[in-house]
């Protein structure tokens, strides 16, 4: 695989990552009860849309001319079961449980991502991205460590 194919490769899956956070997000933050807590996790899925935003512009800048990345299958899986545990009376506790683990998912994908030989302007960019996945990661584990109910 040329180091071309393999960076598409990369901002891909990053991208799918990025889109089940931003979905899993929504579905949560639109549970909780907590108002700080719903107000992150809202505002958390326009960051993660404007991050596939600016790695969907690198792919147009290495020659994909259209992208249409969607959330992966695990994903998915992850937001219904967040669903059902809100629908069968979890509470904050456990809907911000379940979303530091959709956290911990986009902390592994940046980390591989980030050990692939990738141009500096896409490490610069996945870095940058990282940095904010991670203080979200430690935001939301906060806030479930909380006496949030």
């Amino acid at each position: 695989m040329s180091n071309n194919e393999n960076t598409i490769k990369v901002v891909r899956s990053v991208i799918q990552v990025l889109h089940d956070g931003q979905q899993g997000l929504a579905t949560i933050g639109s549970e909780l009860k907590n108002e700080a807590a719903k107000r992150f996790c809202l505002e958390e899925t326009q960051v993660r849309a404007n991050f596939a935003a600016e790695l969907t512009n690198e792919l147009h800048r290495l020659g994909v001319p259209d992208v249409h990345e969607t959330g992966t299958a695990s994903g998915t899986v992850h937001r219904v079961w967040a669903e059902l545990k809100s629908k069968l009376g979890g509470g904050d506790h456990t809907l911000l449980e379940t979303a530091e683990q959709g956290e911990d998912e986009a902390k592994r994908k940046y980390a591989e991502a980030l050990q692939e030989s990738l141009p500096g302007t896409v490490i610069d960019l996945l870095r940058r991205q990282q940095e904010h996945i991670n203080r979200s990661h430690d935001i939301i584990r906060a806030f479930r460590d909380s006496k949030v109910s």
